[in-house]
């Protein structure tokens, strides 16, 4: 019998029909023989897990949110990789473990860190539906359950999956209530859209100039100009090596007095002060590490939102929300000056200026058709193959994401906290931000045997009282 998978047009793209949905390049990339990338979203429940709700939960809610979960990757007989609908078997993708009973906190602690540790590194079989539920049943130190969802970078980027996990989560004060967020437009004054001709021509060819040069860097920096090995960066393939997680927590209040000080984004803020702390982490361990060539791969969500939108509105015909939407920037970090008067405000400033100025560029334009030739002349593992060398070749990883600002429930269990980390990559060091209620949670992914996770999270939050303080005395 012949097959329906079908299909292609004019333009050689398959189309949906019988249960089988064509996968995205970009989810071919993430699911390839380079690469294997997953996040991990993890949910601090403020009370005992009940896990006897969650098979229910999934069923009901998780799985109709989008046919990829219930979906495994195959390859057709012309080697497209294609979405094929079957039936799940919910058990296989909840995972509970056991530990001895009766322990202390700090006990549990160290088993939540190596179980956490040990996920990050174990790669999603592909004979069933690219994610898993994990449930720790333990009280730790910062909560008395915790809820993993595993979820494979092939279904989507983070904006869509923390779209889809937000749809399964209501506000613990008042459930019929719809979620809020935070603001992503900038409270800075949009200049005029009037501008001379005389004016707009010099900028134009200014952009198409510093575009051309954004994006050679660029190229170089994937290809054939590595960054220097340092502390935060071994140089070898890490592909599927165990991820050490930790977090720090700080205020969202603060965080907005510094952003009143400086006039720019929280997110460019938060950069800046990370890249701090690794700076003074990086000198710290080998001095002469300080003016090393080290780059950090920041992701741009390159949706044209200012809101996570629904689930119903991700899949419509009309949005395309659904699926990996995102840019690479390659962002320089600065180097740090060891003198009495460096202002750590510096570290915010030289950041925003890099990540406004490539924001915009026509690299990152150029960047992802260069991709696209990649796999249109030689295939997806040699796109795949170019991402993997982009991430390898760099310093560390950096995403952000935005969390709704009341505090949210998943089934009568309130959550006190949120984050996530991106794992299955090339590297040695991923910071990860999320906001939620009142506070803002970087995560520290760092190559477990290289990099000194308490040491690191102690610079950066270091580095967040001294531009904190900085920007409290400044007027």
């Amino acid at each position: 019998m012949k097959s329906k998978l079908q299909i292609k047009t004019e333009r050689g793209n398959l189309q949906e029909n019988d249960g089988f949905e064509p996968v995205s390049p970009t989810g071919q990339y993430f699911n390839s023989k380079k690469l294997s990338v997953c996040i991990l979203a993890v949910l601090e429940s403020e009370v005992p897990v009940d896990d006897s709700c969650a098979i229910p939960q999934l069923r009901d809610v998780f799985l109709p949110i989008n046919p990829r979960f219930s979906s495994i990757m195959v390859t057709d007989k012309n080697g497209v990789k294609q979405w094929k609908k079957l039936e799940v078997n919910l058990q296989d993708h909840l995972i509970i473990p056991s530990f001895p009973e009766d322990l202390s906190v700090e006990s549990y602690d160290e088993y939540f860190d190596e179980y956490l540790t040990k996920t990050s590194s174990d790669l999603l079989p592909q004979n069933r539906p690219l994610w898993e539920v994990h449930i720790f049943k333990y009280p730790t130190s910062k909560a008395a359950g915790h809820i993993i969802f595993k979820l494979h970078h092939a279904l989507g980027d983070g904006y869509s999956l923390m779209g889809a996990l937000l749809s399964c989560v209501k506000r613990a004060d008042n459930p019929s209530l719809p979620l809020t967020f935070p603001t992503t437009r900038s409270s800075l004054t949009n200049k005029s859209n009037s501008t001379r001709i005389i004016d707009w021509v010099p900028q134009t060819i200014s952009a198409i100039f510093k575009g051309a040069y954004d994006f050679g860097w660029s190229f170089l920096k994937s290809t054939y100009n590595p960054d220097d090995k340092t502390p935060i960066r071994s140089g070898k393939s890490q592909g599927f090596q165990p991820t050490k997680i930790s977090t720090i927590e700080l205020s969202l209040d603060h965080i907005k007095l510094i952003k009143a000080r400086v006039g720019t984004t929280i997110n460019d803020i938060l950069a800046g002060i990370a890249f701090h702390g690794i700076r003074v982490y990086m000198q710290e361990i080998d001095p002469e590490s300080n003016i090393s060539q080290s780059t950090a791969l920041v992701l741009l969500n390159t949706r044209n939102i200012t809101r996570y939108t629904s689930v119903k509105e991700m899949k419509t015909a009309h949005t395309k929300m659904w699926g990996n939407q995102f840019a690479f920037l390659h962002v320089a970090i600065p180097e740090l000056i060891d003198d009495n008067s460096s202002n750590p405000l510096d570290f915010v400033y030289k950041t925003q200026q890099q990540i406004a100025r490539l924001r915009n560029s026509p690299a990152v334009y150029l960047t992802a058709q260069c991709l696209e030739i990649a796999r249109k002349c030689k295939g997806p593992e040699a796109a795949a193959e170019l991402i993997y060398n982009t991430m390898n070749k760099s310093s560390m990883g950096m995403t952000n994401m935005i969390g709704p600002i009341e505090k949210v429930a998943l089934v009568d269990h309130p959550v006190k906290g949120i984050y996530f980390m991106v794992c299955g990559t090339p590297k040695s060091l991923v910071i990860t931000i999320m906001s939620y209620m009142q506070t803002v949670r970087i995560g520290v992914g760092v190559e477990k045997g290289l990099i000194d996770s308490q040491k690191l999270t102690s610079c950066i939050k270091n580095a967040f009282d001294l531009v904190y303080e900085a920007a409290s005395k400044s007027q």
